[in-house]
């Protein structure tokens, strides 16, 4: 009988806790702002910024890979 209420004891913690700090927690995060928020030498902000720059090449990439397939020339600044 005791393990039974121990059992049930610790599922409806593991509950509480799953409601608690479950994935609906952190979905409604702004995340950018949290980010902007932290000290300059904070390794998550390094970490935005360079997923950010790589995002912004990755388009110019695409946008000169589209440009070259459509046969326009291309601008000066990429022939260096």
């Amino acid at each position: 009988m005791k393990k039974w209420l121990a059992l049930i004891a610790f599922l409806v913690a593991l509950g509480v806790l799953a409601k608690r700090f479950g994935p609906t927690k952190y979905m409604n995060t702004d995340w950018e702002n949290l980010f902007e928020r932290m000290p300059e030498n904070a390794p998550p902000k390094w970490m935005f910024r360079n997923i950010r720059a790589i995002r912004e090449n990755t388009d110019r990439i695409l946008e000169l890979v589209d440009q070259d397939r459509s046969g326009s020339p291309e601008p000066a600044s990429a022939a260096t």
